[in-house]
This record gives C-alpha cells, structure tokens and sequence, in this order.
C-alpha cells in the first residue's frame, strides 16, 4: 500500500487552482501576470515532484529550496492580484499557498537538520 506524501498532494491540487485562476486572469485581459503566475505557481509542485527523486539528501534539499523560491515568487503575484483594483480575487490560493510553503519549510529544516547528524 502506498503511503499519501502531503506535500506532493497539496501541492498538485495547487497548481490546479493555480491553472484555473491563471486561464480566469486571462479570461479577464490580464496578460501580464497569468503567465508569470502559472509558471511560479505550477513550478512549485514540479520541483517537489523533482525531488522525489534526488540523486541525494543535498540534492533533495537544494529542489526544495527551489520550490521555496518559487513559492516566494507566487506569493508576490497574488498578492499583486488581492491589492489591484479590477484583478479576480485569487479566494483561498494565498491560504493553501501559506500551508505549502510551511511544510516546504519543515522538509527543508528536517532534512538539513539529518545532513548534519551525519557523520562525513
């Protein structure tokens, strides 16, 4: 049986949301962030995918520090969307995007925290 990765499901379910608010964007003659917005949106989850196959635990860390940055960077473009007047509400993307990047944030600390134990 195979066991839910959390991180992966939220994830994906994200960069679902992330698609439809970028085609509404679109929809609504917002040219310049709908593209922005699905490639940092999107990115997120195809580096955590990335790193489930990382040639090693730096390797792993180093995608999710990507992810992170990539999170970082949607979180901008929303936040553009929430203050600007006539943008689409992006409704609950900055929560679900708020409970990604906190578990992006304990991955990379419990993993770090494991290369250090480690002995060289």
């Amino acid at each position: 049986m195979k066991t839910k990765n959390a991180i992966l499901e939220k994830s994906f379910e994200f960069a679902l949301k992330i698609i439809e608010f970028s085609e509404r964007l679109e929809e609504n003659r917002k040219f310049v962030i709908a593209p922005q917005l699905l490639k940092s949106g999107t990115s997120i989850g195809a580096s955590i995918n990335e790193a489930q196959s990382a040639e090693s635990k730096t390797d792993f860390v180093h995608k999710f520090k990507i992810a992170d940055k990539e999170a970082r960077e949607t979180e901008f473009w929303l936040q553009l969307c929430m203050r600007s007047p006539n943008y689409p509400d992006p409704l609950d993307l900055e929560d679900r995007l708020l409970e990604i990047k906190k578990l992006i944030s304990k991955i990379i600390f419990s993993s770090k925290s494991s290369l250090a134990l480690k002995p060289h």
